[in-house]
């Protein structure tokens, strides 16, 4: 390799490790911009609407930031269901709607109305297991949330009356209105109690987790 290519190659280097170093900065600035106004938004973190998972009286809360047609959604669940068993008295699981992709605030208030059923965990696991069929986010195939849902025991026929309450747009306005005053821009984003994750990452949230539920054992 001659002087000339060695140079380019340095510069090159040069350039990838500013460019780094730059988004690591900006990361940790919006980060730190979040947690402040978190920290001054502390009661539009869980609503007394939330679906809860756990303990109500757990010491720890993940407040997880949620959008049924979001592929890592989907991909995080098997790890949060598995703190939650590995917890079972420390952690309890609220769920807040984001719905950004186009039609999944349909299926946000499938998962609503299915809590009248007494089907909510089952009918959220049928909607993410089937999620391939129908969380296109160019053409969703809503309907094939609602079949899914169907299939898993949903009395659909009652579900459908309970989405056209005027109430449940009022409490899916609300997750919206705290999404937006939190700073959240994409899904999911996990708080553990109040503590936003240092970097994004299942191994991330599973040590944020586990360094809460310690903190709350030695008081």
């Amino acid at each position: 390799m001659n002087a000339r290519k060695i140079t380019v190659v340095g510069l090159l280097a040069l350039v990838a490790l500013f460019f780094y170093l730059g988004m690591n900065a900006y990361q940790s600035r919006v980060q730190t911009a979040q947690d402040v106004q978190v920290r001054a938004e502390q009661t539009r973190l869980v609503r007394m609407h939330s679906p809860v998972f756990g303990p109500q009286n757990a010491p720890v809360t993940i407040v997880e930031f949620f959008d049924p047609a979001c592929e890592t959604c989907r991909a995080f669940y098997p790890l949060v269901k598995n703190l939650l068993a590995r917890y079972p008295d420390d952690v309890r699981l609220v769920i807040r709607y984001a719905p950004f992709h186009q039609g999944s605030d349909q299926v946000v208030k499938l998962l609503e109305a299915s809590r009248s059923q007494g089907q909510y965990q089952t009918v959220l696991e049928a909607v993410l297991a089937a999620q391939p069929t129908w969380a296109d986010h160019g053409q969703p195939r809503i309907e094939n949330a609602f079949q899914a849902a169907e299939q898993a025991g949903l009395d659909l026929d009652k579900a459908r009356q309970a989405m056209e309450k005027p109430g449940l747009q009022a409490l899916l306005q609300q997750d919206m209105d705290d999404l937006t005053a939190l700073q959240v821009t994409r899904t999911p984003t996990f708080f553990v109690n109040g503590r936003s994750l240092p970097s994004f990452g299942p191994d991330q949230l599973s040590a944020l987790v586990a360094e809460e539920v310690a903190k709350a054992k030695k008081q």
